[in-house]
């Protein structure tokens, strides 16, 4: 069905792009046409109107010296509109020989023009006027047998062209009006198949979404095929997890009650923890005691030590305190914690290997609403990160900046370590991942709840020259204040 359906649809929108495109280019094509007669029909009107222009002056240089004579003004301004009129014809697209033509009438009217000129106001003798007055008699019978010419070569190619363009119209017509009627049947025809097709598989589906909406996730759809019947078998499984789901969120509940007994437990274990550890230590200082002995108590001495950290961090992670939060400069928390983990890194380092720090701290960057003991853990569990990822030394760059523009402000930790496995790059920030060998996996899952507790986020890349960088954002005004 979904098969028929698109192929439906890409006929029917075929169908439509065709039709659409040949009537915006055949009604472009038509108006072009008629935007050409309508410039052939006005150069056609210019024509007639030059030819009456000149029977006109030819007339009133007849009548000149009779009672039927007409004003001398009258006439000026028929010559000026024969000039007028034949500069409008020079702009429109001729071919060379009637360009030639043109500017040969226009030489003549012209010398009409002067002759005419002479005549109405050069005072002369009667047989130098008449000599004028046939002259000018002369070139206006020429330049009207010429225009006469000219308009009896160009009207019935005028006729012919505008018989076929109105034809051409009319069949133009005749196109558009048969995509306009079915347009809306074929529109008609596929709002009746989709009726028929959708109308009850969806009424069944609304059905199957009202019992969900009520409780009933036991309700499960059937008797519907096609894509349906699969629509209905993915509501059955949606169904089939929404109770799994409510089962799961129910035993969570339940183990959020057992991590709150663990943490009970842990407690309880670290005060022992504590007892064992002081006893070896003491123990271990005895004269009596080998060599042997001393270097197992030592060892079993750090790992009490490395079971208290491991139950600190499952603590401060499975419920970590509210932050207090109070005005705090950022760059005063970045140096503190910078000395203070370049001195474990110089006490750990049993090699004369430097760890080369690099600080871009601005100075401008302003004071902002944290909890500055959280801060302080947050960018030394990096640091300590950063230099751990360079035993053998290397350079830890510190940056921080003010992004003006989004209000936040933006602190970038990077090393030349070893980088970030591409595989492991997703889950460094998950609970109890960890790629060190003594890991616990809760160092950066603690400093990413940290981050996000000041409304910040926390993201981590490979740097093109090798080593890691982590790039955090906190913002200046915190958006939900009331974040634990």
């Amino acid at each position: 069905m979904k098969k028929k359906i698109v192929i439906s649809l890409s006929i029917f929108s075929l169908i439509l792009l065709i039709g659409g495109y040949s009537t915006i280019t055949t009604i472009e094509k038509e108006t072009s046409k008629i935007n050409i007669l309508i410039k052939l029909h006005q150069a056609g009107i210019l024509r007639e109107q030059l030819l009456l222009d000149l029977k006109d002056v030819q007339s009133d240089l007849n009548l000149k010296n009779t009672r039927h004579a007409r004003s001398v003004n009258d006439t000026i301004i028929k010559v000026r509109n024969l000039e007028t009129t034949l500069d409008k014809c020079f702009d429109c697209h001729h071919t060379q020989d009637i360009s030639a033509r043109l500017d040969g009438l226009k030489f003549q009217i012209g010398e009409y023009k002067n002759a005419l000129s002479r005549i109405f106001t050069v005072r002369t003798n009667s047989g130098s006027l008449e000599e004028l007055e046939n002259r000018a008699l002369r070139i206006g019978d020429d330049l009207i047998e010429q225009v006469n010419r000219i308009i009896n070569l160009t009207n019935p190619k005028l006729i012919k062209k505008t018989t076929a363009a109105l034809s051409e119209i009319a069949r133009t017509k005749g196109i558009i009006y048969m995509l306009v009627a079915l347009g809306p049947l074929s529109i008609a025809g596929i709002f009746y198949i989709f009726i028929m097709f959708f109308t009850r598989p969806l009424n069944t589906l609304l059905t199957a979404t009202q019992k969900i909406k009520e409780g009933n996730l036991d309700y499960r759809i059937e008797g519907l095929k096609d894509e349906f019947g699969k629509v209905a078998s993915s509501f059955n499984e949606m169904s089939c997890s929404l109770k799994e789901q409510m089962v799961k969120m129910q035993r969570t509940e339940q183990m959020v009650v057992l991590g709150e007994l663990a943490a009970g437990m842990a407690h309880e274990i670290r005060n022992p923890l504590t007892g064992i550890k002081l006893s070896m230590e003491v123990i271990s200082e005895e004269e009596a005691i080998s060599k042997e002995n001393k270097d197992t108590m030592k060892k079993l001495v750090d790992e009490c030590k490395r079971i208290d950290e491991l139950i600190k961090n499952l603590l401060n992670f499975a419920k970590p305190p509210k932050p207090q939060f109070v005005m705090t400069d950022v760059n005063t928390i970045l140096d503190k914690t910078i000395a203070f983990s370049v001195a474990h890194f110089s006490a750990l380092s049993k090699t004369d290997n430097k760890l080369d720090v690099i600080k871009h701290l601005d100075s401008y960057i302003p004071e902002i609403m944290a909890d500055p003991m959280k801060l302080q853990q947050a960018f030394l569990n990096l640091l300590l990160n950063a230099s751990h990822s360079m035993p053998s030394g290397g350079t830890l760059t510190i940056k921080s900046s003010f992004d003006k523009g989004a209000s936040i402000i933006l602190i970038e930790i990077s090393d030349t370590g070893e980088g970030i496995d591409e595989r492991a790059e997703a889950r460094i920030f998950q609970p109890f991942f960890t790629t060190k060998p003594k890991g616990t996996g809760l160092g950066l899952a603690i400093t990413k709840r940290l981050i996000e507790q000041h409304d910040g986020a926390i993201n981590a890349k490979n740097n093109q020259d090798g080593g890691a960088s982590f790039l955090i954002s906190l913002p200046v005004i915190r958006v939900n204040k009331d974040a634990t």
